[in-house]
């Protein structure tokens, strides 16, 4: 089993930065990769940056040269730095994990984006 608890929300102005953290638990050495997703309210949940044990990235094109996505050498914490936040970033963020094939996610933190 695999357990995500991310942390790291709260209102932010536009243009300014917040840094998300994932903490992995369980049997992280059994985990393939590990993403951060978001819900903006009424839409579905959508992909906004991955990474592997190894560490390669992939990001939405929505996020490139903004969202910074880093992992700890010990896998057990995922980070997401966002920079030059917009308003439209403001979205519940979900950290998932692929462990055996298995979908994880955390419970989210709210992002808010707003003067």
């Amino acid at each position: 089993q695999v357990q995500l608890v991310e942390s790291g929300g709260g209102l932010v102005q536009p243009g300014g930065s917040l840094r998300l953290s994932c903490a992995a638990s369980g049997d992280i050495y059994s985990i393939s990769d590990i993403g951060w997703y978001r819900q903006i309210a009424g839409k579905q949940r959508e992909l906004v940056a991955r990474i592997t044990r190894g560490g390669s990235t992939n990001y939405a094109d929505f996020v490139k040269g903004r969202f910074t996505i880093s992992r700890t050498s010990a896998w057990n914490t995922v980070y997401l730095q966002m920079n030059s936040l917009k308003p439209e970033d403001t979205a519940v963020y979900y950290c998932h994990a692929v462990r055996w094939g298995m979908d994880y996610w955390g419970k989210g933190t709210l992002v808010t984006v707003s003067s």
